[in-house]
């Protein structure tokens, strides 16, 4: 049962006393040794707040620390994730990248507290299912890959990010570009014709415009690749709700390791660039050339949130291999292997295409 509010909580089985889990399928705790609801459910109370970002980053010895409920924490040794897990799960290996280097990991001091979570919808059997369909389209997988799709190793983790908001208030100058034709005679060999001729007439022009940022999302993890988790985003931010221990029971949640700060110059220079390609779009004329815009931000805000995801960590020979599927909206990505044979045949294919062509058009 959960203790009082404020205390650390626990979700024992009213049947067993074993720990109770969080089951994206029934979406409530569940005993994952007997099946029993557990008395205790996590409590989506409140709203999620944002956070104005210039207050927190002068108080940051302020911001709630814990994770209100008995945690440890272990590092690897190998990809320098941190996991954080219930106290009476042994880890084996590392959850994401499989290593078994696992060390003890003792904070200085308690990790911010999430606000909100995004609790995990795709269930583990769709998780499996959603990346057996995934391989059956990898065509250059080795097909031993393929049959066995490595299914049973698929575990869920709960990741860091952290969300921005912003409202920019741009002027922009750049010097536009309009194209004309002349044309022009020209002589090749004993051949001789005419031609147009591009040229490009360039005027100053400038501009203003408006744009909100809403939950831009910044990875504050560094156990799963960039890129993966990039593929798989967008997570459905509009669902977080409050955050509740109950909704990370029995789950490994890792710690951030892009703190605040960081966080948010990242979010500025993926911003910054928005806003670029936003006043780029405003010029008018075919092309432009320097191009400079002078923003004013108001209205920034951020939020520290946990996002579900499943992971398949795998060695194919002696390479490491990793996939990831959005907890929530069941997108995959990842790498795999690839046959050697289905390779050369596939280059041998696009040689033989690119000899035809030749033939076509020698005739």
């Amino acid at each position: 049962m959960t203790e009082a509010k404020g205390a650390l909580a626990r979700f024992a089985c009213p049947a067993c006393g074993g720990e109770a889990n969080w089951d994206p399928g029934q979406r409530k705790l569940v005993c994952p040794f007997c099946g029993t609801e557990s008395d205790g459910q996590p409590v989506a109370e409140g709203a999620v707040v944002e956070h104005d970002l210039a207050a927190a980053l002068t108080r940051l010895a302020a911001q709630p620390r814990g994770w209100q409920a008995a945690k440890r924490s272990v590092r690897c040794a190998s990809c320098r994730a941190i996991s954080v897990l219930d106290p009476a799960r042994q880890a084996q290996n590392c959850e994401f990248c499989g290593s078994a280097q696992l060390v003890a990991y003792d904070e200085a001091e308690d990790a911010f507290r999430p606000e909100s979570v995004l609790p995990f919808t795709v269930t583990r059997t769709q998780a499996r299912d959603a990346i057996r369909g995934w391989y059956g389209k990898r065509w250059l997988a080795p097909n031993a890959l393929k049959r066995r799709a490595l299914t049973d190793t698929v575990h869920g983790v709960y990741l860091p990010y952290w969300t921005f908001d912003a409202h920019a208030r741009a002027s922009w100058t750049a010097e536009a570009g309009h194209y004309y034709y002349t044309t022009e005679a020209y002589r090749d060999g004993d051949r001789t014709g005419t031609r147009q001729v591009r040229h490009v007439r360039w005027v100053p022009a400038a501009g203003e415009l408006e744009h909100a940022f809403d939950d831009a999302l910044v990875c504050a993890s560094v156990g799963v690749n960039r890129g993966l988790l990039q593929a798989i985003e967008p997570f459905p931010t509009g669902k977080l709700v409050p955050y509740d221990p109950g909704f990370v029971a029995g789950w490994v949640v890792e710690r951030y390791q892009v703190d605040l700060a960081d966080g948010a110059r990242r979010a500025r220079e993926a911003m910054n660039a928005k806003l670029a390609a936003l006043c780029a779009a405003q010029v008018p004329g075919d092309t432009y050339r320097n191009l400079q815009v002078r923003a004013q931000w108001s209205a920034q805000t951020f939020k520290h949130v946990l996002v579900p995801v499943w992971l398949l960590t795998y060695d194919y020979g002696r390479r490491g291999y990793q996939c990831a599927i959005n907890g929530a909206t069941g997108a995959v990505a990842g790498t795999y292997p690839k046959s050697w044979i289905k390779v050369t045949l596939l280059a041998l294919a696009a040689i033989v295409a690119f000899v035809v062509l030749l033939s076509l058009q020698g005739r």
